[in-house]
């Protein structure tokens, strides 16, 4: 695999092409080109070529990708080819749609552990795991390897909950809550905020909005 540094928006375009791969191999199709991948995910075949030229050859002029070689190499760049065990701190609303999400577990990322600071809520059951009280974190992460956190409590507990995600040897985070956390430069860390995102819908909606006047 090529050294080169790679941007963001590319690896978001290989999350997107994997999927559309899956797609298409569970309907049976073998070979497919780079014009029909970005017809079906709304790219210039331009776009497509640039992007897997940064990690790769995979296809054959004239012939195309073969599209189970394709996804394979999509989901080794993606590091999806293991599996992520994750652990959740917070079993509220948002905590409890995280820990049962199926989208999680088809992509490869399975809820091994969810935390709670809230007594009342620990001990209770979400799908097949038992809420864990928060001191457990340290050695119930590191008993399962593992190295992406997720974050889903109130603004006022998430940076302790960072503080001890990073004492505890965990890697990443994802990070739900609406705050500016101070974690390590080495960590790897990604916000989460709708409200962020809605408000660059009204914004562009807005624009276009005052562009048609």
């Amino acid at each position: 695999m090529k050294t080169l540094r790679v941007p963001e928006a590319t690896v978001t375009r290989m999350s997107i092409y994997s999927r559309f791969l899956e797609r298409l191999d569970r309907n049976g199709m073998t070979t497919i080109s780079s014009n029909e991948i970005a017809d079906g995910v709304g790219v210039s075949p331009a776009q497509v070529r640039k992007d897997l030229a940064y990690f790769g050859e995979f296809g054959t002029r004239g012939v195309g990708y073969n599209v189970q070689t394709l996804l394979k190499y999509t989901l080794k760049i993606l590091g999806l080819n293991q599996a992520w065990p994750l652990a959740i701190v917070g079993s509220g609303n948002l905590g409890q749609a995280l820990s049962t999400s199926r989208g999680f577990n088809a992509r490869g990322f399975r809820v091994a552990c969810v935390f709670d600071y809230d007594a009342k809520r620990v001990g209770k059951r979400i799908g097949q795991l038992l809420v864990q009280p928060i001191a457990q974190f340290p050695e119930l992460t590191r008993k399962e390897n593992i190295r992406i956190g997720v974050i889903a409590v109130r603004n006022s507990l998430a940076q302790e909950v960072a503080n001890i995600m990073v004492q505890s040897g965990v890697q990443s985070i994802l990070n739900f809550a609406p705050i500016t956390l101070r974690v390590p430069a080495d960590m790897e860390i990604r916000n989460v905020d709708l409200s962020i995102t809605l408000e660059l819908l009204t914004f562009n909606v807005g624009l276009k909005a005052a562009q048609s006047l």
